[in-house]
């Protein structure tokens, strides 16, 4: 008995440690209406995964893979956070050592700052709210596969994915890594980071994993389109903290972006409902949601770097080029089932690149760091998107057919004909029977 009262107070004392080491004597003070905010813009991004990804690719599916699509997302979410506290942010946000990645100090978040270096937040609120971004990317990815990958495949798959392709990127592009400090990439809220990975990534996987039974040619309709939009619009809403949050205080910096952000979305959705309207006469509640889609991750890299002027430019481009590239993977038969790749991975990648010419103060920007051109800068980004899509692409064919071995990345053909929600989960998403 006196060793288990022993064990029991040790364990105790473990569990009553704080997340964080403070140095005894020192005292920071952080912006309680800065942390505030973030932490208000970290529950705006964790919508974007629940409910927003759920609701937009369950409605582009079938009927009866609508549970397989939120079951996937729902456990990715719940493994990419866990992990994003055991190792994901100290490889993403540690203290840099070689560029690559960062260091150990913050495993299991054992010796956070009071406040993060640079800014006057809690390093706890930037953590919980970069996790929202990890977990996001990883999500995002599920909609080029849905109906047909195996769930087991597509939790160690997006487990892997966002420890050694996502965490790695986001060190060299916001943790002081090689593409920001020796480049002087840029990237404001993710279109390298998350949307370019993702896209990338989304591509290769579906690639190796092969379409959908009878793609492309059953018809292969999405079954609730009025899902997909209600999905998009709580999207369009979270990303006022994706990008407004990326600002790390309540400033004017942080409205700035939510401005652009918003006028990009309203263009590109205006200008998706017109390219429709010309090609086929008709405009859909899908080709409202794609647009505005295009036009939140376009201008992601950009939001707080450019004027409103140049955010219409980019939310127009945004739409011409992503509804260009989802004709092209079409045509090329890639059963890239929500179009990930056409419209995060070249959206994130077109954004990213025109923010090298936008962000010039002749044209409205913010201007350029010192000693940095034009070409300079054009070059910057276009080194960035290179590195991250050649990462991206080959650690994502290494790790889908690694895991693979273990789980095989899709499910039989009768399971998938059946669909997977009987399949997998023993239950419908649509049951009317009384």
């Amino acid at each position: 008995m006196p060793r288990f009262l022993s064990l029991a107070l040790i364990l105790s004392g473990l569990l009553a440690m704080p997340a964080h080491a403070q140095d005894v004597g020192e005292i920071v003070v952080n912006d309680t209406g800065d942390t505030a905010w973030l932490l208000a813009a970290s529950a705006l991004v964790l919508m974007m995964s629940l409910p927003g990804l759920v609701l937009l690719y369950a409605g582009r599916g079938r009927a009866k893979n609508v549970l397989s699509v939120a079951m996937q997302i729902g456990a990715v979410a719940c493994i990419v956070s866990l992990l994003w506290i055991v190792t994901g942010y100290t490889l993403a946000f540690g203290d840099v050592t070689g560029g690559w990645v960062g260091n150990g100090r913050a495993w299991m978040l054992i010796e956070l700052t009071n406040v993060r270096i640079g800014t006057t937040i809690p390093e706890s609120a930037f953590v919980l709210f970069q996790m929202g971004f990890a977990l996001f990317a990883a999500a995002l990815m599920i909609g080029a596969w849905a109906g047909r990958a195996r769930l087991s495949w597509v939790v160690l798959f997006c487990a892997a994915w966002s420890t050694i392709v996502y965490a790695p990127i986001a060190h060299w592009v916001w943790g002081g890594g090689w593409l920001a400090s020796e480049f002087g990439t840029l990237d404001f809220a993710g279109g390298l980071v998350v949307h370019t990975s993702a896209g990338v990534s989304a591509l290769v996987a579906t690639i190796i994993m092969g379409n959908r039974n009878g793609f492309p040619e059953a018809p292969m309709p999405p079954h609730a389109p009025i899902l997909s939009m209600a999905g998009a619009a709580l999207l369009w809403v979270g990303w006022f903290g994706f990008s407004g949050g990326s600002a790390l205080a309540a400033t004017d910096d942080a409205s700035t972006a939510i401005i652009n952000t918003h006028v990009a979305a309203a263009t590109a959705a205006l200008v998706w409902l017109l390219i429709e309207r010309i090609g086929n006469g008709k405009t859909t509640s899908l080709g409202w949601a794609s647009g505005a889609l295009a036009g939140l991750v376009a201008i992601t890299p950009a939001a707080l770097y450019i004027s409103p002027g140049a955010s219409i430019l980019f939310g127009a481009l945004a739409s011409v080029v992503c509804f260009g590239a989802l004709l092209q993977i079409r045509k090329w038969g890639i059963d890239d089932a929500a179009g990930v790749f056409a419209i995060s991975g070249v959206g994130g990648m077109l954004g990213t690149l025109l923010l090298g010419l936008f962000v010039s103060s002749a044209l409205g920007g913010t201007g350029y760091a010192e000693g940095m051109t034009p070409l300079g800068q054009l070059g910057a980004q276009a080194v960035g998107i290179a590195a991250v899509a050649l990462w991206s692409a080959v650690m994502t064919a290494i790790l889908a057919l690694g895991i693979g071995i273990v789980a095989p990345m899709r499910v039989k053909k009768k399971r998938e004909a059946a669909g997977l929600d009987i399949a997998t989960h023993g239950e419908r998403g649509w049951d009317f029977e009384p």
